[in-house]
């Protein structure tokens, strides 16, 4: 006999899934709906990020999938802007072996809502000019590319808006194809993290299996959505999500 309670569960964390997909591969705030998914089904923080982790990576999958006509002679790019933040992604994973996530609580809205801030701007910028950051400022940001690759191992919420706001900067390529860029290389600092956490904690695979099957599909859905919405509203998504996201984190490390 079907264990009906157990049937919702999994069609409750699918369609959770597919949000989370969208919102990812779309406006890079995965972690608005998978995050809180998992919180609801009773797993404890820590472990719900790293659950979250594990399903991400089918996103990452599906995006890719769909963004082949942006990412066509971008691999390169996306191998070299990995390589900061995979290693980055290396040391935050043992940070949150190491040490509880409430570390990061009480900056993390804040660190969303100027990631949200730069987001608009950084687009605002490139409309005015496209010329190419000088070195000392890629330096910069490639150095700023590893502390989210940090941050993204360790508690992840918004590091994929961080990421895109860093490879705006970084590359003079339009929205689309910097997004599909970031999407791939997400995709690749999930893995590391998924490949450590797989020895080192506890994934919920229960609930991690059928959220990558909701995540795949929305990550092969947001690229196409992308396509067909002006630049400047995505943006302004993208912020206003910001705003919701520190919001919530804010009340969380301080109210709650």
């Amino acid at each position: 006999m079907f264990n009906l309670h157990l049937i919702g569960i999994i069609i409750y964390v699918i369609l959770g899934g597919i949000v989370a997909g969208v919102l990812s591969s779309a406006a890079s705030f995965a972690s608005l709906a998978s995050y809180p998914l998992l919180l609801s089904l009773g797993i404890p923080p820590v472990y719900a990020n790293v659950t979250n982790d594990a399903a991400l990576i089918w996103n990452s999958l599906g995006a890719i999938l769909s963004s082949g006509r942006e990412l066509h002679g971008h691999w390169k790019q996306v191998s070299y802007y990995a390589i900061f933040t995979v290693v980055g992604s290396i040391i935050g994973c043992f940070l949150l072996l190491s040490f509880p996530a409430k570390v990061f609580e009480k900056v993390v809205p804040f660190f969303i809502l100027l990631a949200g801030t730069m987001i608009i701007i950084s687009g605002r910028k490139k409309a005015l000019t496209q010329e190419i950051p000088s070195s000392w400022k890629k330096l910069f940001f490639m150095f700023m590319l590893i502390l989210v690759g940090i941050y993204a191992g360790y508690f992840g919420a918004a590091s994929g808006v961080v990421i895109l706001v860093l490879l705006t900067y970084l590359n003079s390529s339009n929205f689309l194809v910097t997004n599909a860029i970031k999407n791939a290389v997400c995709g690749l600092t999930n893995l590391t993290a998924l490949i450590i956490y797989s020895f080192t904690s506890h994934i919920y695979w229960l609930y991690a299996n059928p959220l990558a099957i909701g995540m795949f599909i929305g990550g092969y859905l947001g690229p196409i959505i992308v396509r067909n919405v002006p630049e400047k509203a995505i943006r302004w998504v993208i912020a206003i999500l910001s705003i919701i996201q520190a919001g919530i984190y804010f009340y969380q490390a301080y109210f709650v």
